[in-house]
């Protein structure tokens, strides 16, 4: 039995993450691959930085050019980490 999880955000670029029970990835919207190993794969989406975890991770297929990442494997969780700063409520009050 297969099950697929689908996320998708056009108001911030394209970006759209399906995953097929918890074997396979495809992501759109990555412009680059940071690092990678058989547990984690950090990529660089429209949304953020993309953290990938599992057990015999294997990317099979990275288009940069159309965005396209295909990652089969044991995957076990799916992390966003936003590149933009953030103003803690001191900082803000400090510089209004």
């Amino acid at each position: 039995m297969a099950m697929t999880i689908q996320e998708e955000r056009t108001n911030t670029g394209e970006h759209r993450l399906t995953l097929d029970g918890r074997k396979q990835l495809t992501a759109t919207g990555v412009s680059n691959v940071d690092s990678f190993d058989e547990e984690t794969i950090v990529a660089y989406t429209s949304l953020g930085e993309l953290t990938i975890r599992g057990q015999g991770l294997k990317i099979n297929r990275l288009n940069v050019e159309t965005g396209e990442l295909t990652v089969d494997g044991d995957i076990s969780a799916m992390v966003y980490t936003d590149n933009q700063p953030r103003s803690t409520g001191l900082l803000k009050k400090l510089f209004r």
